[in-house]
Formats: structure tokens, sequence, C-alpha cells
């Protein structure tokens, strides 16, 4: 078992445990910290013991690895709020209006491809369009980069096209907020066709 610590593809405060096994002390001391709070009671055997199956847990069940490539942009990220708290508005009174109309919505789950590929990416995306209350993400599909979104007026012809046209605005703004230069070129092109391809 040979230990690496200043390896630049590994992520800060971690090490390399011989092939493909990586342990990182953010995690470990979390895992302890719970053990701890688990027992119920502060003591060196705890904590000691807490930090032994913490190891032993991140070597047996190892996690992916993932590749963050954070980038801070200043003006995507005011963007990107500005665009939420708009949008968190006029959804909620579409949402309102909804609650009191009397006519019956048919609801439906649409499947949008993204353009982006990083998990970071995918997962801010997926957040960042949950939070809006007239679109809620009910499935990740991290193969082929898809949301699942449930829209209510699927009787509407033309709601698919917004709620997809939407998505990908969310999408674009999110990754010119937090991408690296990849992703931000990935979403500057025409968002792919319903059904094509990774």
């Amino acid at each position: 078992m040979t230990l690496t610590f200043r390896d630049p593809e590994l992520p800060p405060l971690s090490c390399a445990v011989g092939r493909g096994r990586v342990l990182e002390l953010p995690l470990i001391t979390w895992l302890a910290v719970v053990w701890v709070l688990l027992w119920g009671n502060l003591s060196w055997a705890n904590v000691i013991t807490g930090f032994v199956v913490a190891v032993v847990l991140c070597l047996v069940f190892p996690l992916p690895s993932v590749d963050l490539r954070l980038r801070l942009h200043p003006l995507g990220i005011v963007r990107l709020v500005v665009h939420l708290l708009w949008d968190m508005y006029t959804s909620g009174l579409k949402v309102s209006r909804q609650m009191f109309d009397s006519r019956p919505y048919r609801a439906a789950v649409l499947a949008v491809p993204l353009r982006c590929r990083s998990d970071l990416m995918l997962t801010a995306t997926a957040v960042a369009v949950s939070n809006v209350p007239d679109g809620s993400v009910v499935e990740v599909r991290r193969s082929n980069a898809t949301l699942f979104v449930h829209i209510l007026e699927a009787d509407d012809p033309d709601a698919a096209d917004r709620a997809r046209r939407s998505v990908w605005r969310m999408e674009e703004l999110t990754v010119r907020a937090f991408g690296d230069r990849d992703e931000i070129a990935r979403v500057s092109r025409a968002p792919r066709p319903e059904g094509d391809g990774r």
C-alpha cells in the first residue's frame, strides 16, 4: 500500500492509497463526527473508532471521482441571480393563477437533453431549474446528460417548447456563472435535438 500526498490530480487534503482508492481528509473527518454523534458520547475511544470506521468505509466503498472544475464568473453570477429571482417571481404568479383556475391541467414529464457534460454543471442546472416554482426536476440521467422536468400545461402544444427553452436558458446562465472554458463553449452552441445521442 503506497500513500501519495502531493498528486496534482487529487483534490486538496487527500491521498491515494494503492490503485483507484483516494482518502479525503474532510470526508473522513465528517464521517468520524457523524460516528461520534451517533454514539452520543465524546470520548477518545469513539473518536479513534470513528476515524478507523471512516477509513474502512472509504476504502471498501470508494466514491466515484468528480472533477469539479469550478470557476467563478462574477458577471455571470449576477445574471444568474437576477434571472432566477425574476423567474421565481413570474413562475410563482403563474402557479398561483393555476391554483385558482377551475379548468384541469394535464401534467407531463419532459426529457430535456443538456449540452453540459460535467457532473457539477449538470447538478447545478438541475438545482437551478428546481428552484423555480413552475419547474421541478423528477430525474437526472447522468449517462446522457438529460433532465426530466415535470410540466403542468401539457395540453398546450407550445408548453413543451417553452419548458425546453427555459431549461436550456437556465443551463446556459449556470454554466456562464460557474463553468470552465470548455463548458461555456458547449452551451454557446445550439441545443441538440430531442432524442439525439450523446
